[in-house]
């Protein structure tokens, strides 16, 4: 069953300047216990895309100016905001990046979690403390009673996390997005937090979308990845097929990035320049400017997603007129 369909996204914002248009013909779908893993480095519009499914773009400056968004075949822009407050952390849930910012310092963390409890459900807060308990139980929080009474400064980094998680999943949400949620955390606590994302996904039978710039993540976790550059998704299909045989240029770089045991240091990749504001999107293809394979085609004509073998790519190497051209 499709949880989540994005159609043909486009998003914009107002500035100062004028208008600008980060995001465009974004398109997935994720059904639920699927993990869904959004990659591509920093300004690909990764979070953008997370807050316009939020419905948080009106209260950045923003709106979606095409396509559509529908989360459980509801039409999630025909809605009004009250409806869309009774979605948001409910139905949909957002784990922000950072958990050391993500929790008010001044109040207990297990009465955050009761907070949007009581907020989402008709309970009383007896039985919002056992239910917060018992979530922070099943993520491996130690001592769960003693911790629901500590202040965040009392807690490492991992549990801090587990708490945000903990405040996404007590209303049973079906979607939850988590915005590069392990950026902070050292490398052993991210293996014990993916670990218990995808133990959750399964158990709860939940949608996941894991956003992130790291590779190695959506390896260990994803069921399907969608690439991200400059605003376009630029190649999308099953993790086993992406990264076997990746399509487009920019995912053979990425996966390049990663580094190897027993990889010499002079042999580390990286990508040549840097991805465009969005005010110098590029024309053509966007990638162009730091493709090794773009021609002057590329320079002039946008490519359109095509599908080839298991993935779908933004590319024109795969058209004839890019065979074609000088």
């Amino acid at each position: 069953m499709t949880l989540l369909k994005v159609e043909n996204l486009n998003v914009s914002f107002k500035t100062r300047d004028g208008v600008v248009e980060p995001l465009s013909n974004i398109s997935f779908e994720i059904d639920a216990g699927e993990i869904l893993g959004l990659v591509g480095e920093t300004g690909s519009g990764k979070s953008v895309t997370a807050q316009a499914i939020m419905g948080l773009l009106p209260f950045l400056d923003g709106r979606v100016s095409a396509g559509r968004i529908f989360f459980n075949d509801q039409d999630l822009l025909a809605i009004s905001e009250k409806e869309y407050q009774q979605l948001r952390g409910n139905q949909i849930s957002l784990i922000s990046q950072n958990p050391m910012t993500s929790l008010d310092p001044v109040y207990k963390v297990g009465d955050q979690i009761v907070e949007g409890l009581k907020l989402h459900m008709t309970i009383t807060k007896a039985d919002a403390r056992k239910r917060a308990v018992d979530v922070m139980t099943s993520l491996g929080i130690p001592n769960a009673d003693k911790v629901f009474n500590q202040y965040p400064h009392q807690l490492s980094g991992g549990l801090k996390q587990r708490i945000v998680i903990a405040m996404g999943l007590c209303a049973d949400p079906r979607l939850l997005i988590a915005d590069e949620p392990t950026t902070a955390l050292d490398v052993t606590v991210q293996a014990q937090i993916i670990e218990l994302f995808k133990q959750t996904t399964r158990e709860r039978n939940i949608g996941l979308i894991m956003i992130t710039h790291d590779l190695g993540i959506i390896s260990h976790l994803c069921d399907r990845v969608v690439v991200m550059y400059a605003g376009n998704v630029v190649e999308a299909g099953r993790v086993e097929s992406v990264f076997a045989e990746p399509k487009h240029p920019y995912t053979e770089a990425l996966l390049k990035c990663i580094p190897k045991l027993g990889m010499a240091d002079r042999s580390l990749h990286a990508i040549p320049g840097n991805v465009p504001s969005v005010r110098t999107y590029p024309h053509g293809c966007r990638y162009h400017p730091r493709c090794p394979k773009a021609k002057a085609y590329c320079m002039e004509n946008t490519p359109e997603i095509i599908h080839v073998k298991n993935t779908q790519v933004k590319c024109h190497q795969f058209t004839a007129q890019w065979r074609t051209a000088s």
